[in-house]
């Protein structure tokens, strides 16, 4: 069946039971979507108990409109960790069941299913997965004094050292205007790197939905009372997530990004999480993938399944694909005024 998570308060209690449950589960990721892009909707398809009062087993999809990228169903758009919460592969296939139904009413061809820990549960042979992206985690266990002595020392220790011996000043975001101080740095940031900006709107749709309960937070490292980095770092349940990161390239010699890395991770570790997540990674970005090693991570292949199943087995890298290039020369060309235009187009067409 479906449900609306928005009236449905079996919905996040559901969410927060699940053992897969995560941030972009809940009732508010979807509201923060639907009112950032026009061109996605969500479907929250549902597993019902033998009595039919508890959801058993639950897969949110959202239908993703767009004439430059074609129209599919993805769970989840613009989220890492976004497992079918399901806890057998037979729950999983009558799920796939109603979203071929659900499919076919909406004239949608394409789907498509990210996991991480339900992988082993998914089976169904209508389906066909590609694993390119990888997904970099820390245990939390240890105490903070032999977790930092995990990291490598010259990369991360002494860097961390720097930042302390540098005048830096934490300060969590308590309302838009620091917000918007955030964005600044990160749309500096995107920019740098040739990759169109996430809205503002979508930022301000999470801070408005999950700021307040504190799933979401963002901190910024201020020098001379400026602004010169900042971060969002998602938690719930025992699981914290920093995915997002910006920091002005000026101040880079008093390290801002492993002063706010490490001040999330302690963060995270007082506030009861057990594991500390850096988000998603293409192999292709050798030094975003050097940077998390060095802290100490574990890496795991993060899948992703498409419908219709592809019979070609070829890995095809998103990110060098001739549609990217020319896009992140673009970003990087851009006069400043355009650049934030450039993002909203894209991700008109994105998710």
């Amino acid at each position: 069946m479906i449900i609306d998570p928005t009236t449905d308060h079996r919905w996040d209690e559901f969410v927060s039971d699940h053992p897969f449950g995560w941030i972009c589960h809940l009732s508010g990721w979807g509201q923060a979507l639907e009112r950032s892009f026009k061109h996605i909707k969500g479907h929250y398809l549902a597993v019902l108990d033998e009595e039919g009062m508890r959801i058993r087993s639950a897969l949110p999809l959202f239908e993703v409109r767009s004439w430059l990228t074609g129209d599919r169903l993805v769970s989840i758009p613009f989220a890492t960790l976004c497992d079918p919460l399901i806890s057998s592969s037979e729950d999983f296939e009558t799920l796939m069941d109603a979203t071929l139904e659900l499919a076919a009413t909406l004239k949608i061809s394409r789907i498509q299913i990210r996991a991480r820990a339900s992988d082993a549960l998914i089976q169904d042979k209508r389906l066909s997965s590609t694993r390119f992206y990888q997904h970099h985690y820390l245990s939390l266990k240890p105490e903070p004094d032999k977790l930092l002595k995990t990291f490598n020392r010259t990369c991360v220790r002494q860097k961390i050292s720097r930042a302390n011996k540098s005048d830096l000043t934490l300060r969590r975001a308590d309302g838009k205007s620091d917000l918007f101080e955030f964005y600044r740095v990160f749309c500096m940031t995107q920019k740098r790197l040739g990759l169109p900006p996430l809205p503002y709107a979508f930022f301000l749709a999470l801070w408005d939905a999950f700021a307040q309960t504190g799933n979401a937070v963002v901190f910024m490292a201020e020098k001379n009372g400026q602004v010169i980095a900042g971060i969002v770092l998602f938690v719930f349940g025992r699981r914290a997530s920093l995915e997002v990161a910006g920091w002005d390239e000026a101040h880079q010699k008093v390290c801002p990004n492993h002063y706010l890395y490490w001040e999330a991770i302690k963060y995270a570790r007082e506030n009861g999480c057990h594991i500390f997540d850096f988000g998603r990674t293409s192999p292709n970005n050798q030094g975003l993938m050097t940077f998390k090693k060095h802290w100490g991570t574990q890496v795991i292949d993060l899948p992703e399944y498409q419908y219709p199943a592809c019979t070609d087995e070829k890995k095809v890298s998103p990110d060098t694909s001739m549609r990217h290039r020319l896009v992140r020369a673009l970003c990087q060309r851009a006069p400043e005024r355009a650049y934030e235009h450039i993002g909203r187009f894209c991700y008109r067409h994105l998710g």
